[in-house]
């Protein structure tokens, strides 16, 4: 294979995770990347003896991660120090007429799933095995035959490998992931356990198609980890390993458009410095925002979409993001901890419906990475991370240091550590906080060129999901490929290790259903 000149565009995981895979097969990759620091959605932020991750905080899926690090000639233990967490999270109900709930917490295996289902609901725990057995089947059709796979022709569709899965997926497409859940338990709090991963595919549980119960696979069999460090430890060991391939890394340049000629993909101009500047290539990777890509970057012939498309997209939520330095311990948190409001149509109706609105008593999620990590707060002291979902509508607002973030931002966020205190019964907590960062649905936009503010990407919908979603491969322009959370599989940090991995095997011409064979 001839060695190309490749410029991957955003230095998130899916774009340095596509640099390393390229490098390593031989090309020539630079990554030009707009913001000064790398890692894309997956930042940190340090203030005070605080560190924080302003992205993902969950590890799932780590078989992905360790074929990524065997793809690249190592493992993950080389470069991570995983902690299982266990609970996996805590579930703090909304209080009914003043009265809280017993929190629920969540532990993985299914011994422990069936016990938990049993407490709540009799006979409820032989059917999460059930359950479980069924996520389980489908998972590993998932990642077996349909994540990984490029789809570049219709060979691809009719695979012995993809037929074989066929019988595990397709029925799951017809139905809701919640009406599945509704149909076997009756508790609320436990529909909401096996309803709420749909928020991490940037969807509601009651559009999500019922394939994605697979997700219960992930946290109540698998089990839940943290790498040591925090993510931004990940992040810095994909630019290692970047760095080790010779992959050239440059910072601060902002991408202002692709330029093709005959069909075929020829440089990148880029301004850094207050210049603009012009990079030939054989071969542009896109590993950001995929509607800016293709609106500002691309001429209008060489777009693979039509405006329609952008019209229809259902995007996932945006969100207020709340980093908060706290004294004092907080145990009435574990790692992550989930607070669920009662009346779910109403809350993701506010997201999802026409017109869109902040929810009233939304459902947030806490992490409290303190519980595991000493280095991520003083001594003394606590780091939390609170998620806010919101209608991605970026008119919201920008966040700020200090409450001084716009308005609307630093009352949604007010509102959500009231909550916190009062559902979990930390009735001095805003007293507390030394260190306070919000980020709103603007800054999505700033900071990522993200579509309406999304923090995820489109939904995971049934008509946005697998080779639905998009293309890796540009429909016009040759030479020109997609990676990344907007793009092939989806959202999440192994599905930016997958869509990185697919752009590899478009560049080698592979068509296997599944992940590559590890050298």
């Amino acid at each position: 294979m001839t060695a190309s000149r490749v410029v991957v565009i955003g230095g998130g995981v899916s774009g340095l995770a596509t640099a390393c895979l390229l490098a390593r097969d031989g090309h020539q990759v630079t990554v030009l990347d707009k913001n000064s620091e790398l890692g894309g959605r997956a930042g940190a932020w340090s203030q005070d003896g605080f560190t924080f991750d302003t992205g993902p905080s969950w590890y799932l899926m780590p078989e992905v991660f360790e074929h990524f690090y065997r793809m690249m000639g190592t493992t993950t233990s080389d470069h991570l120090d995983l902690v299982s967490l266990q609970p996996g999270y805590r579930v703090y109900g909304e209080p009914i007429d003043g009265a809280r709930e017993v929190p629920i917490d969540v532990r993985s295996g299914a011994d422990s799933a069936a016990a938990l289902f049993e407490g709540r609901e009799r006979g409820a725990g032989d059917r999460i095995r059930r359950y479980l057995t069924s996520a389980t089947t489908t998972y590993r059709a998932a990642v077996g035959s349909f994540l990984y796979n490029p789809f570049s022709s219709w060979r691809d569709f009719v695979s012995p490998q993809v037929l074989r899965a066929v019988p595990a997926v397709v029925p799951l497409l017809t139905r809701s992931l919640w009406s599945f859940a509704a149909r076997r338990f009756g508790d609320a709090r436990l529909r909401q356990v096996l309803g709420y991963p749909a928020v991490f595919l940037g969807t509601s549980p009651f559009e999500a198609p019922a394939l994605y119960h697979l997700m219960s696979h992930m946290d109540l069999m698998d089990g839940v980890k943290y790498p040591r460090g925090g993510f931004r430890s990940f992040v810095g060991s994909l630019v290692e390993i970047a760095r080790e391939n010779g992959v050239e890394l440059v910072t601060d340049s902002d991408v202002v458009s692709i330029t093709s000629a005959k069909g075929s993909v020829r440089s990148v101009e880029y301004e850094r410095d207050g210049h603009v500047q012009r990079m030939d290539a054989d071969i542009v990777v896109s590993a950001i925002d995929e509607h800016h890509t293709e609106t500002a970057l691309l001429g209008e012939s060489d777009r693979s979409y039509s405006p329609k498309r952008w019209n229809k997209q259902v995007s996932g939520p945006s969100a207020v993001l709340i980093m908060l330095g706290v004294e004092g311990a907080l145990p009435e948190l574990l790692h992550h901890t989930l607070f669920f409001s009662n009346d779910w149509h109403d809350n993701f109706d506010a997201i999802f419906g026409t017109p869109t609105r902040v929810p009233d008593e939304p459902s947030l999620y806490v992490c409290r990475p303190s519980a595991t990590d000493d280095d991520v707060a003083p001594e003394g002291h606590e780091n939390l991370f609170v998620l806010v979902p919101l209608p991605p509508d970026s008119a919201i607002g920008h966040g700020g240091i200090d409450s001084s973030g716009d308005e609307l931002v630093e009352t949604i966020a007010d509102r959500a550590i009231a909550q916190v205190a009062a559902w979990a019964d930390v009735p001095d907590l805003a007293s507390r906080i030394v260190v306070r960062r919000t980020v709103g649905p603007a800054d999505f936009v700033t900071e990522f060129n993200s579509f309406r503010g999304s923090a995820l990407g489109p939904a995971h919908t049934l008509r946005q999901s697998a080779f639905f979603r998009g293309v890796t491969r540009s429909r016009r322009v040759d030479g020109l490929y997609y990676t990344g959370a907007t793009s092939v599989p989806g959202v999440g940090l192994p599905m930016c290790l997958i869509s990185a991995e697919l752009v590899l095997k478009h560049v080698r011409g592979d068509h296997s259903p599944g992940p590559l064979e590890e050298p």
